[in-house]
């Protein structure tokens, strides 16, 4: 720590005055920013005194360093004003310094909070800044020098804003140094400095990130500037002053003018009666800045010249710069070429003196060109014609001819070659002096685009047969509404268009053409309106005899498809306050006046009730919804409050289908949050199953299987429910299975779908569980395929991903934990990597050798295919071997790396207090894993596929009461449907190729209610399949991802390759 006294201080001013005027400082409180560093040896302030100035304070090895960026302090032996009010200041709060010193937490706060302190810029001291652009050769670039009292040379500009980027000073010299902290540019100066950062900004990317060597634009103190660049900083500069040094010489204080250069042109007499001189007065004071002739320099001051200038004045000066003379003279035999190249242009470059004698060899006058268009039957025809005063020029004569007393005709070249040009662009034809187009996409081109084009150039005049040649743009008018039959009504038509045309006009849209003829002879051209509403149209899948009737009719339940897509195709259709409202009311089910159940009011969560609202909403419109939350989220209870609210609209029971190990949790939770509904479970044996199918009516909500519902559908096919309830819909996942067929002949009023995981593998699953709640909606299967699956999966459309996610999104809920549970405890994700053990390895590698043999036969002689039961035998044979080769190998005396691995992982939980849920998709692994506990004297309960349904429940009220270390599980038989947040930590044995399988299993425990952080361990052996299988499911979560939640495109099911990929060794 420093410690001072006046005295001290006094002695190092250099005088008493400059002491005094430090005190004068410190009292009047001008120091700012005062921070220190943790050691309080370094100490810096900002002090005000007529700019900003920055003071530095080091002690090193017991002496005193100050530096300041003042002027003065330059000068002086001793320390500045500046100095001396700041060590005033750290004399007169020396004890609060080390009381902050020694609190270290508190004053690293205060350093956090003071490293985001600034200056405002008016505060900061200004700098001048002096430009110079240098040309050479027409080769551009500029330097700066920047100071306040003196001007330095900026040296490395690249180097300047590195520095300046990096909060750095930048050291010019003595005398000043920029500090980004104390000085500014000044506002006039800001556009130069921005226009320079770009420059620096791509050269750095260029430079730096270019896969080939691109040279910088900046070197040193030079930055050159291209073109374009120039021109930019023209425009920068155009209100300033800056220098020129134009080949070696120097023009200070340029100004910019934007203007033609004051060039004059004198035609006379040459050397004889029969030549003529042309010479360009001015021409010797002109350079061209750049080689694209936008700039030239003219006594002293920077020309931007007017385009026309620049095109006509190149010439003359290209040949002034090549032969030094700014006189040409022409012989008799040029002046026709004269007359017809250069002439025409002279006056364009500059004014223009002629003398008499000159002006009575060349006959000018401006062209008038008259174009006469007629209709000849299915052709058009063109008379071309320009007049240059009283003559007519013969387009088809060669022959150059001079007019009376050899007086030579000047001829606007450019201009005749200008409308020619356009002829020659539409493909005009020539025959016997005749110009006609015959083919009528190039006669609509032609009046559509070139026409237009062709009047700014000539008078152009029509016959009365061109005329009748329709070409307009018709008006559309297209409407949607809510009908009284509750489908919508669609409506499009074209003014004075019979509708039966309709459907051709939108074939022509499909051939990419730009127009469609009418019966009348007249074109409706195609613009992007009419194609974007015949693509609306044609996603909406309406046929050519639905575009002839006056009103489509749509199912309601396209009205968020319909209304997202004209939003986002931006297309003008109008729309009726019924539609307006019901888009509304589902895209914000929270404003919707629906309440929860009393007797449910504060117990659903906020995300929760807006799950009921969603669901209470797309009933009333007469649609259903998958509500696909993320597992643990309370699909069930947000469920079970719709139902109960259901319950008073509808006489008809409701109908829960769910696997057959959740039939009894549907029940307990249902009597738990909702013990006025009635509720029957249907199980048993078929004859106890038939007596309780007869007594539905008198309950409120059916419970039954899949596996039932299969065997039992003839019994239900003449109830009618209210709802029709899927609990994990995947199960339905096959449009072709028994589970699929048999709940899609359910009758009910509304149908809803709950599962966390909608997609699995492929996009048909999605479509099948849509076929169930809404028939038709996604098209038929094959309808589907081809517009979307296929194109989606292989070949990675995006258009057909983001068409198929706006079907689908109004009609999905999907909430995460993450966003919703902010109060869920973490759930922490490691993978643990065991070796195979030798005698594993050995077997393993052989194993492999021989499979992938094997399956390359399999491929060859049967086709991928018809391989795909040899190829899933071996790859679970290989699994096993992973886990435990004894699961399939007899008589096997070795060790499993795995095993000994889960149970040194078991082992330390237990010591440390934790209980943990073990998955493995193999039960011989799980009763693998029993004997070793058996043996370690561990505590375990068992659930697999053969637990019966009520001793299940059992089984988890148990292990949540603190009963046993270690709850084995079979993944497909209790990775759903169970809330087991007694365990806080998760085991995966073996990885199973869907991840969101996994997932599900994960949150059994990882779930509300849960209080503790989560522990998720996935099991994996190193160099093995299940390596590789790990990088499959992310790809798998990609899927997933892109169809709920839009992103990046992905694949879907094992592809050759990929089983090739996985037995490679």
């Amino acid at each position: 720590m420093v410690k001072l006294t006046d005295a001290e201080i006094k002695s190092r001013c250099e005088n008493d005055s400059v002491y005094r005027k430090g005190l004068e400082y410190y009292l009047s409180g001008k120091i700012h920013n005062f921070t220190y560093n943790k050691t309080g040896t370094v100490f810096q302030a900002f002090v005000m005194g007529t700019s900003l100035y920055r003071v530095m304070i080091q002690k090193y090895n017991g002496e005193l360093y100050t530096s300041c960026t003042c002027p003065a302090k330059a000068r002086y032996g001793g320390d500045c004003k500046h100095i001396a009010a700041v060590l005033m200041y750290i004399k007169n709060n020396q004890a609060e310094i080390e009381d902050n010193l020694k609190n270290k937490a508190a004053y690293d706060l205060f350093e956090e909070f003071e490293k985001r302190e600034y200056i405002p810029d008016e505060l900061k001291q200004p700098i001048n800044i002096e430009i110079t652009l240098e040309s050479y050769q027409m080769n551009t670039s500029l330097c700066l020098r920047m100071g306040i009292d003196k001007l330095y040379v900026v040296k490395s500009i690249k180097k300047f804003f590195d520095d300046i980027d990096e909060g750095m000073i930048v050291e010019f010299g003595k005398g000043f140094s920029f500090d980004p902290s104390v000085n500014t540019f000044k506002e006039e100066d800001m556009k130069l400095i921005k226009f320079l950062r770009e420059i620096y900004e791509i050269d750095k990317i260029n430079t730096e990130n270019s896969y080939y060597r691109v040279d910088s634009v900046i070197s040193g103190k030079y930055v050159r500037l291209t073109p374009s660049n120039l021109e930019k900083f023209i425009e920068v500069m155009k209100d300033s002053h800056f220098n020129l040094v134009l080949d070696g010489k120097t023009y200070y204080d340029v100004d910019v003018v934007f203007d033609d250069l004051p060039i004059s042109f004198k035609l006379e007499k040459g050397n004889n009666d029969k030549n003529i001189r042309l010479t360009v007065e001015g021409i010797e004071k002109v350079k061209a800045l750049d080689s694209r002739g936008n700039f030239f320099v003219y006594d002293g001051k920077i020309y931007k010249v007017s385009d026309k200038q620049r095109f006509a004045l190149a010439p003359f000066y290209n040949v002034y710069i090549t032969n030094n003379t700014n006189s040409v003279v022409f012989t008799e035999k040029d002046k026709q070429k004269f007359a017809e190249v250069i002439f025409p242009n002279i006056d364009k470059a500059g004014s223009v003196v002629i003398d008499d004698d000159v002006k009575s060899e060349f006959y000018s006058e401006p062209l008038v060109a008259k174009i006469y268009l007629d209709k000849e039957g299915e052709r058009i025809t063109a008379d071309i014609n320009f007049t240059y005063g009283q003559y007519n020029v013969n387009l088809y004569d060669d022959t150059k001819t001079k007019i009376k007393h050899d007086c030579i005709l000047v001829r606007d070249e450019a201009a005749e070659k200008r409308i020619l040009d356009i002829f020659e662009k539409c493909e005009f034809k020539v025959k016997d002096k005749l110009v006609y187009l015959d083919d009528e996409d190039s006669i609509f081109d032609f009046v559509s685009n070139y026409l237009p084009v062709l009047q700014k150039y000539a008078d152009v005049y029509y016959s009365e047969s061109f005329k009748r040649m329709k070409f307009y743009k018709r008006s559309y008018s297209s409407s949607i509404r809510i009908q009284d039959d509750d489908l919508l009504g669609f409506s499009f038509s074209i003014d004075d268009v019979d509708r039966d045309l309709i459907p051709k006009i939108f074939d022509s849209i499909k051939m990419k053409k730009k127009f469609f003829k009418l019966p009348d002879g007249s074109f409706l051209p195609i613009d992007d309106e009419l194609v974007k509403i015949a693509n609306f149209i044609d996603s909406l899948d309406l046929s050519s005899k639905d575009l002839k009737k006056e009103i489509v009719k749509i199912p309601k339940y396209k009205a968020l498809y319909i209304d997202e897509k004209l939003e986002s195709d931006r297309l003008k259709i109008d729309k009726d306050e019924k539609l307006n409202s019901l888009v509304k009311a589902i895209k914000n089910p929270m404003d919707t006046e629906f309440e929860v159940p009393k007797k449910l009011n504060g117990v659903l969560r906020k995300y929760q009730e807006v799950g009921f609202k969603w669901l209470k909403t797309l009933s009333s419109y007469g649609f259903g919804g998958i509500l696909a939350d993320d597992m643990g989220l309370g699909k069930t209870i947000q469920t079970i409050a719709f139902l109960l609210d259901e319950k008073e609209k509808h006489k008809e029971p409701a109908i829960v289908i769910c696997p057959t190990t959740l039939i009894y949790n549907w029940e307990s939770e249902i009597q738990k949050f909702a013990p006025s509904l009635k509720t029957l479970v249907v199980s048993g044996s078929k004859s106890e199953r038939g007596s309780l199918i007869k007594s539905i009516e008198e309950s409120d909500v059916v419970i039954t299987s899949y596996p039932l519902i299969r065997r039992d559908i003839e019994s239900y096919e003449n109830i009618e429910f209210s709802y029709c309830i899927l609990d994990e819909a995947q199960h339905i996942k096959n449009p072709k299975s028994q589970n699929a067929e048999s709940v899609k002949r359910i009758k009910a009023k509304g149908y809803f779908a709950l599962t966390g995981t909608p997609i699995e593998n492929s996009l048909t699953e999605l479509w099948s569980i849509f076929d169930f709640l809404m028939p038709g909606y996604l098209l038929s299967h094959r309808k589907f395929v081809e517009k979307y699956e296929k194109p989606i999966v292989r070949y990675k459309n995006e258009e057909a991903l983001n068409d198929l996610s706006k079907h689908i999104r109004p009609f999905i809920l999907r909430r995460l934990k993450k966003d919703v549970l902010k109060e869920l405890p973490t759930k922490i994700e490691t993978t643990s990597f065991a070796e195979l053990t030798k005698e594993q390895k050995e077997l393993y590698m052989a194993y492999l050798e021989n499979a992938k043999t094997e399956i390359e036969e399999e491929i060859r002689n049967k086709g991928f295919e018809r391989s795909q039961i040899k190829i899933i035998t071996a790859l679970t044979r290989l699994r096993q071997i992973c886990c435990h080769p004894s699961m399939f190998v007899e008589n096997y005396k070795g060790t499993s790396g795995k095993m000994e691995l889960l149970m040194e992982l078991i082992q330390e939980l237990k010591e440390s207090g934790h209980r943990a849920l073990i998955f493995s998709q193999f039960t011989t692994a799980l009763k693998l894993i029993e004997d070793n506990l058996k043996k370690e004297k561990i505590s375990y309960l068992y659930l697999d596929g053969d637990t019966k349904t009520k001793e299940r429940g059992e089984l988890v009220k148990a292990f949540n009461k603190g009963d046993s270390d270690v709850f084995l599980i079979s993944l497909k038989a209790g990775g759903t449907g169970l809330n087991l947040i007694g365990a806080d930590t998760v085991i995966h044995f073996d990885p199973w190729w869907n991840p969101a399988i996994e997932d599900q299993a994960t949150d059994r425990a990882h779930r509300i209610g849960q209080v503790n952080t989560v522990q998720v361990i996935k099991l994996i052996t190193q160099g093995t399949i299940e390596e590789k299988i790990v990088k499959l499911q992310e790809k798998k979560k990609e899927m997933i991802n892109s169809v709920i939640n839009p992103g990046e495109t992905f694949i879907t099911k094992l592809s050759e390759e990929e089983v090739k990929e996985l037995f490679a060794m």
